[in-house]
């Protein structure tokens, strides 16, 4: 199998225009369009009858040196060949040296010897010497073409069209005429054209190709989709805010495809010294030739020493790797990465937004004086009802996802960074700070009834009805419900190092920590001293992988060796400031990105192993006239198609994560807060 591949050539040129002179090509990017295949493949078909027409002739008429025999397979030979050669003298031309010229050689030396009468069948041996390694190459390129497509179904989901709304009505336009500020119609089932916030309507979206989450989100006015998603349920009216390549979809696409293309160290050592590969083999060649005066040696020598199966180790495991990580919404911007996360042995993570949620939630619900806690939570959350501070959205989110219906707040005052007022079923109701409650003529016995740390980054709001306070509600930013789960997978996974930072006061630091089972934590965190942290862990000799939100914590994400940005889905930030992406916030996508990275690399280690014992178990077998030219070329493409099926098993990495996520997402996101059971929220 050649290594610049006969079928992607017109598209290779202007690489190989840019190579200096003299350097060895490489080039395993198989990227061209359907037309570049078929001609090939209706070569090698044509010349396929032409050479078992021969074979049937010799067999029927039991008459090996038969004229017409002998010209079929002359005629299959020459059509069978011509790509082969023609590829050669190419690269001879461009000044290139590659193992194309060992097989062109071999193909020729085959042929020559059948016209000089020097091998009895030469013409059906040159034939099916050719025919082998075409096959080779088409199976190749096929394979290639394959885990491309597997990445671009992943990625290449904007429909062509879309519904854009007028003064006029509803028309259909194509989706590259679609501009910031448009406003589109998507129906049930329909994909979404282009990132946007939704206007009017509500729908369940599967956002699978983006973050990779199992289960659909529940999308309403306000919020933000995404470009290739699918809307399952409800019309929807949703304002363009990015188009074309700047959607998410269109950057992460982008991103996957440029990894594809970049090369590990070991490949461009590979590059490097196969410019030095072909004159020894034709050395060893000339060597077999001199001791044995047998050119079938020669011919047989030629061909398994083409190393496609070695070159081929990397590449395909990468590649299968990439489809892999994005089926899981884990951008991996250079393939380099992939080998490097193997390497990682500490974690060190940000925070908020990344270990936390970033949002306030209700953690305690604690009523005084008899009162209920559903009827505390509706209280509340109808005198906050038209405030837009988080404690009031929290309120709002709780009580819904409860069951609690809210009264509608009459005479509703906020003042800023203090608390509401408002009247409940007639009744005057404060909610805010304790000062705020004083303030409003409430005794301050409720006080006593506190027991949370406030300088454990807990906030409290209190609720007062008719000057008497009823309860208090407690809030943090509560931790991501896997946190716990993927940190024990990290240590698992053989991470001997896992630290957290913060710029948040070091008593929250360490209750986050315990709640997650982080062992080390570092609050009232610049971030410059996250930067510094890093570096110290890294003179260690830690091999550093740094997560952060991707927005406030880029200087940190560039310190490590490997920075992951949390839910990169709709940040540009996130995309750009991190080596990789995770599209959504699960944590447990990290353990699998590691073991990811170890199989891969071992997939790789496996590949080389398979190139490297065909190539030097070959050269023996053929110098000592174990096997003939034919066999040698059955055993290339063997070897080859060894090292494709091997690679291909990293594309099913992380299918069981994927149930397994689906189960965790249908679960409550946190515990229920204290003091807080269903049953007594619904009551």
């Amino acid at each position: 199998m050649q290594v610049t591949s006969l079928l992607s050539r017109r598209d290779d040129e202007h690489d190989e225009s840019c190579a200096s002179g003299g350097h060895h090509h490489h080039d395993h990017d198989h990227g061209h369009d359907h037309d570049h295949a078929v001609l090939p493949l209706a070569q090698t078909l044509a010349g396929l009858v032409f050479l078992i027409n021969s074979f049937v002739i010799t067999w029927f008429f039991a008459e090996p040196g038969n004229p017409i025999a002998s010209g079929s397979a002359m005629i299959g030979a020459i059509i069978l060949g011509y790509p082969i050669v023609w590829t050669a003298i190419e690269d001879l031309r461009r000044g290139l040296l590659t193992t194309n010229e060992l097989v062109a050689l071999a193909v020729l030396a085959a042929f020559g010897s059948a016209a000089a009468g020097l091998m009895v069948g030469g013409f059906q041996q040159a034939g099916v010497i050719a025919f082998f390694m075409l096959m080779g190459q088409i199976i190749e390129t096929r394979t290639a073409e394959g885990a491309r497509a597997s990445i671009e179904s992943l990625i290449k989901l904007t429909p062509p069209k879309a519904r854009r709304v007028t003064a006029s009505g509803e028309e259909e336009v194509e989706t590259k005429l679609l501009a910031v500020g448009d406003v589109i119609r998507v129906r049930p089932g329909d994909n979404v054209a282009a990132d946007g916030v939704i206007l009017s309507g509500q729908g369940s979206f599967n956002q699978a190709t983006i973050t990779g989450e199992s289960l659909p989100v529940d999308k309403k006015p306000g919020d933000e989709v995404f470009a290739g998603t699918q809307n399952l349920t409800g019309a929807l009216e949703i304002k363009v805010t990015r188009a074309g390549e700047d959607t998410t979809l269109g950057k992460v696409r982008e991103l996957i495809l440029a990894a594809e293309r970049t090369k590990l160290p070991i490949m461009r050592i590979i590059d490097h010294y196969m410019g030095f590969y072909t004159p020894l083999v034709l050395v060893i060649g000339a060597l077999v030739w001199a001791f044995t005066g047998d050119l079938s040696r020669v011919i047989a020598v030629f061909i398994v020493s083409c190393p496609c199966a070695f070159i081929l180790a990397t590449p395909s495991a990468m590649v299968a790797a990439l489809s892999a990580a994005a089926r899981l919404g884990i951008l991996i911007k250079n393939v380099g990465d992939i080998e490097l996360a193997a390497r990682i042995n500490a974690f060190v993570f940000d925070k908020t937004g990344t270990l936390t949620t970033g949002k306030l939630a209700v953690s305690r619900l604690a009523p005084l004086g008899g009162t209920a806690p559903a009827e505390l939570l509706r209280i509340a959350a109808s005198a906050e009802k038209y405030s837009n501070h988080p404690a009031a959205k929290a309120l709002a989110q709780l009580a819904g996802e409860a069951g609690v219906p809210l009264a509608e707040p009459k005479d509703f005052a906020e003042a800023a960074g203090r608390g509401v007022g408002a009247s409940i079923d007639g009744a005057k109701i404060f909610v805010g700070r304790a000062q705020w409650l004083k303030d409003q003529g409430v005794p301050d016995d409720f006080l006593k009834s506190v027991d949370l740390n406030e300088t454990e980054g807990f906030s409290l709001i209190f609720v007062a009805r008719a000057g008497r306070c009823i309860g208090w509600v407690g809030l943090q930013d509560q931790t991501r419900s896997e946190a716990r789960e993927a940190l024990a997978g990290l240590k698992a996974s053989g991470v001997r190092r896992i630290a957290m930072i913060s710029g948040d006061r070091q008593p929250v630091a360490a209750r986050v920590a315990r709640e997650i089972g982080c062992e080390e934590c570092l609050g009232e965190c610049l971030p410059q001293n996250k930067v510094d942290f890093v570096r110290q862990v890294k003179a260690k000799g830690y091999r550093v992988a740094v997560v952060g939100d991707g927005v406030n914590d880029a200087p940190a994400l560039a310190a490590g060796d490997l920075g992951i940005a949390m839910g990169a889905a709709g940040s540009e930030v996130a995309i750009h400031s991190a080596t990789i992406a995770l599209m959504n916030n699960d944590l447990r996508r990290l353990p699998f990105l590691v073991r990811l990275s170890r199989q891969t690399r071992s997939v790789i280690n496996q590949n080389f192993l398979i190139g490297i014992l065909f190539v030097i178990g070959g050269l023996i077998l053929a110098a000592l006239k174990i096997i003939d030219p034919i066999i040698a070329a059955i055993l290339h493409v063997v070897g080859s198609l060894m090292v494709v099926f091997n690679s291909a098993r990293l594309v099913r990495q992380g299918e069981e994560l994927e149930p397994h996520l689906a189960t965790a997402a249908s679960e409550p996101p946190s515990s229920p807060p204290a003091g807080l059971k269903p049953a007594a929220v619904s009551a």
